[in-house]
């Protein structure tokens, strides 16, 4: 389990290609210092397990093929930037919202409205987890913990099909500190939909 907010700003430093899926090498000093094999770590959203540990600031992960057709990481390769967060403890604040590391659905960036304090980040909804996004909600991109600021139907669909779209209100520290702050448009990013609204509309299936 995580929360959203990242701790640090990594790099993928070596990828490698295995039958059904891929080893990645991220260089991270502040969430290898006290990382160790079959820990979890969030990379840009999608918790991935902790492999070894290289050289004291990198560690390895083993990505399997599902993860790499459902989420942005398959695209990914040598000197892509990427977001990192440990697994939450218990005994700390929760300064985001409880965020799983399970993607469910990928986004494009449609557009980007930079003001003097902050920056408007318009990203596409895909229709399958539409229904679970309402403004002044959660949601997490690309493993950020994020308030929905704003949610609207284009009259043309994006370059991914999709019609629906959200916005989220990017402050400096959010620009700076994550990849975001470098998304052009175009970019795809992970999504991950608050979980309480999937349980509840579980809940209600099941009568």
């Amino acid at each position: 389990m995580f929360t959203g907010i990242v701790e640090e700003l990594g790099e993928i430093v070596a990828t490698e290609q295995l039958v059904d899926a891929a080893r990645l090498t991220i260089k991270g000093k502040l969430v290898t210092s006290d990382a160790g094999h079959g820990d979890s770590i969030a990379v840009n959203g999608v918790c991935l397990t902790v492999v070894d540990i290289v050289d004291g600031d990198s560690f390895t992960v083993d990505v399997m093929r599902e993860t790499l057709n459902r989420s942005s990481i398959g695209g990914l390769g040598a000197g892509s930037r990427v977001n990192l967060e440990r697994a939450a403890a218990l005994d700390s604040r929760l300064g985001g919202h409880l965020v799983q590391g399970h993607v469910d659905g990928t986004g494009t960036v449609i557009s980007r409205d930079p003001s003097e304090s902050w920056e408007v980040v318009r990203i596409s909804l895909p229709d399958a987890i539409a229904r679970y996004v309402v403004e002044k909600g959660s949601i997490t991109v690309d493993g950020i913990s994020l308030t929905v600021s704003g949610l609207g139907i284009s009259d043309e669909p994006a370059a991914d099909g999709t019609r629906d779209w959200f916005e989220i209100s990017l402050i400096p520290t959010t620009l700076s500190m994550t990849n975001l702050g470098t998304a052009a448009v175009g970019t795809t990013v992970n999504l991950e939909v608050d979980v309480i609204a999937k349980y509840v509309e579980r809940l209600q299936q099941r009568g």
